[in-house]
């Protein structure tokens, strides 16, 4: 099979209105007035805007697009956009011009009662605002609807309070360069003017054939499963993960990564993932806000291109039960305009002070604020995997390594650092072979939040989640912890002795949260107790974390979220999961009324003639009437727990919206959608499979 050769540096980037095209095509002035916008955070002028919009506008036509819109980030999860075409109202002669103005690229007007806005909107109130990001550059999508002028936003009520994921992550961003500058003052750098979280998620997702798809009612309507057993095989022979790439597959990702280059996103690595069926995706590391808009354009782009190739793909954190469930890795760190990373611990980082205090910050954010950092990757579908041992534990600890750890435990013990633990040599015993360089630290795939060389990454976080939320989180609790260290060192009469006391009171305060053994371990959960760190189990347990008066306080400090706008967000957050496991009861009842029943039924009518032919022949028909015994009673388990669902999912509608409601379907409603499932599931491994109604695990995960 012969493919058409790609030059990815030919294509990367054509379809955005980059750095590269701005330059090409706007006049020095208005590029100038751009860049100090985006650099400086300077407000853009009509004028300016004007220029810009009419530019971009000439662009995009010459690229085929017909319609602009603003796309933005509503608390859905997913993203939203209103298109207009370019056309202005006819001449008297019939034609028409193609406009597009400063206004219309700065400001856009969705209905804002449409979207879930926590009680900040009545239905009736319908304006909303989108106010052009231009640090993240537009771009052209081309789909089946042609050419489209996508101008990524932000998204803010007629009030001005937040009621996207984009607004609170620029202001998050902004809190932390300020505090960073702050910290970097205090060691010298006068040449550093702002610093960027830098992120790279790293994108997990399975793929199943569209056709057997369609012939699941729990795919369809709720992303994942709601019955089936595992096949003979699953993933413990390790054979999926890392291995070759199926042709079909294969394709598939050729195209999603053309789609994504063309688009100015750096897919960089794919692969198969632990479970069958599974793969990743993981992108370069850009700014934050243009990581959560790559990130949100990956997962729309896999959907889209899937169904090209007669897939569907899988975003839910657990579609399928007893196999690893799909998470996203947000690795993060602080790249200074100069290029310095502050997360970078140099070859001695006992001797870099720089780098202690910034990492003593971190463990402190990460221990006060665990609670937070947890529920930023609270997801209906997350409690399937957290603390599964497939996925981080829900248990947040740091892991940092032997060097690291090494370090820290010399600053608390002694209070001096003099020395760090060196890497080796790996021998590889093959004259042939080179031998390797060991670095200094293991990696810790069971640590929620590790330290991986230059960056933290976090790997709780959901597949079907927005990173924002983590991220703004991270931004927000490290710029705390920077600022109240500076405030402490600003103030210091001997700054070298105030900082070696900062650092070792900040490791002896913190240690509790580092942890670098086995996070799967029943023995790190007695041990985690013992340290009294958080074990938040579940999304119901851990929104309260976003209202308490710690969390108040800290975001409008720092001017990420007024306590409106957290009160609003929980809200919303009880208002998801509420949602999420009605419609998942529901499908449920749906199918083991409408589905599984009637089949069962006609499957015991079969057995049933079986059993009456053979005793009229004259022949033993234990084996039949053991197999009608057992499916007869299977049957009744299937009705008795059908009937419970049904009662108990009706009784959850009348619960107070909120906090009650999402509860009664955590504690009662969900328990009783698993007593229906294990009667189901016996089902399925024991009746014809030309009987059961839909596609089994392993038409579903294998033939693909």
């Amino acid at each position: 099979m012969s493919a058409e050769l790609i030059n990815v540096a030919d294509i990367f980037g054509e379809n955005v209105f980059n750095d590269t095209v701005m330059q090409e095509r706007l006049p020095k002035k208005v590029y100038k007035n751009l860049r100090e916008t985006i650099e400086e955070g300077n407000e853009l002028d009509l004028a300016t805007a004007d220029v810009i919009a009419h530019e971009m506008k000439e662009w995009a036509i010459e690229k085929g697009a017909t319609h602009y819109t603003h796309w933005f980030q509503p608390l859905t999860g997913v993203t939203a956009e209103k298109h207009d075409s370019f056309i202005s109202a006819p001449l008297p002669s019939g034609k028409v011009l193609m406009s597009f103005s400063g206004k219309e690229l700065i400001k856009g007007e969705p209905d804002a009662s449409s979207f879930p806005s926590g009680g900040l909107r009545a239905t009736f109130e319908a304006r909303g605002y989108t106010a052009w990001d231009c640090t993240s550059p537009a771009f052209i999508r081309k789909d089946a609807g042609g050419a489209t002028l996508c101008i990524p936003t932000a998204f803010c009520s007629y009030k001005g309070e937040a009621l996207d994921q984009k607004t609170p992550l620029l202001r998050s961003m902004e809190a932390i360069s300020v505090q960073s500058l702050r910290l970097l003052h205090l060691f010298g750098n006068t040449t550093s003017k702002r610093v960027t979280p830098s992120v790279g998620p790293e994108q997990e997702y399975f793929l199943v054939d569209a056709e057997k798809f369609l012939q699941r009612k729990d795919l369809i309507y709720t992303g994942r499963t709601l019955f089936g057993a595992m096949p003979p095989k699953g993933q413990e022979m390790d054979d999926h993960y890392f291995g070759t790439i199926r042709q079909r597959v294969a394709s598939y990702m050729k195209d999603i990564n053309e789609e994504l280059w063309k688009v100015g996103v750096p897919a960089k690595t794919q692969h198969n993932e632990v479970a069958p069926a599974q793969h990743e995706l993981a992108s370069i590391y850009s700014p934050a806000n243009i990581a959560v808009d790559h990130n949100q354009l990956i997962m729309q782009t896999m959907k889209r291109v899937a169904c090209q190739h007669g897939m569907k793909c899988l975003l839910h954190e657990k579609p399928f039960a007893g196999v690893n469930g799909s998470g996203k890795h947000n690795n993060w760190s602080l790249i200074t305009d100069d290029g310095i990373n502050m997360l970078d611990p140099g070859v001695t980082p006992h001797e870099n002070t720089q780098f202690l205090l910034v990492l003593m910050c971190i463990l402190k954010a990460v221990n006060k604020h665990a609670d937070l950092l947890r529920e930023s990757a609270a997801d209906p579908g997350n409690d399937h995997r957290l603390g599964a041992n497939e996925a981080p534990p829900a248990i947040i600890s740091v892991f940092l390594g032997e060097q690291l750890a090494d370090v820290m435990e010399q600053l608390i013990s002694t209070g001096e650092a003099t020395h760090s633990i060196k890497g080796g040599r790996l021998m590889t015993g093959v004259k042939t072979l080179p031998d390797l360089t060991k670095d200094a630290t293991d990696r810790n795939r069971t640590s929620p939040f590790a330290f991986t060389g230059n960056k933290f990454e976090f790997r709780m976080v959901g597949s079907r989640d927005s990173i924002a939320a983590p991220n703004i989180v991270l931004n927000t609790i490290v710029a705390e912890a920077f600022s109240e260290a500076c405030n402490v060192l600003e103030e210091a009469n001997d700054f070298e002795l105030a900082l070696h006391d900062l650092i070792k009171e900040y490791a002896t305060e913190n240690q509790r949260i580092v942890f670098n053994g086995d996070g799967y371990s029943e023995a790190w959960v007695e041990e985690a107790e013992r340290r009294e760190l958080p074990n938040i189990k579940s999304m119901v347990e851990a929104i309260p974390a976003m209202t308490t008066e710690k969390a108040v306080n800290l975001f409008e400090k720092f001017n990420v979220f007024t306590k409106a706008e957290l009160e609003s967000r929980a809200e919303i957050q009880y208002e998801t999961y509420a949602k999420a496991i009605n419609i998942e009861a529901r499908t449920m009842i749906d199918m083991t009324s409408k589905q599984i029943i009637p089949a069962i039924m006609k499957y015991t009518k079969t057995l049933a003639d079986t059993v009456l032919a053979v005793k009229e022949a004259g022949a033993d028909a234990s084996v039949q009437l053991e197999v009608l015994s057992n499916v007869s009673a299977l049957l009744t388990h299937t009705r008795d727990a059908l009937e419970a669902l049904i009662k108990v999912t009706d009784e959850a509608a009348g619960k107070e919206e909120g906090a009650a409601r999402a509860n009664f379907y955590h504690t009662d409603v969900f328990p009783a959608m698993e007593v229906l499932r294990a009667p189901v599931d016996k089902l399925g491994m024991t009746v014809d499979k030309e009987v059961w109604p839909m596609p089994s695990y392993g038409d579903l995960i294998f033939e693909v």
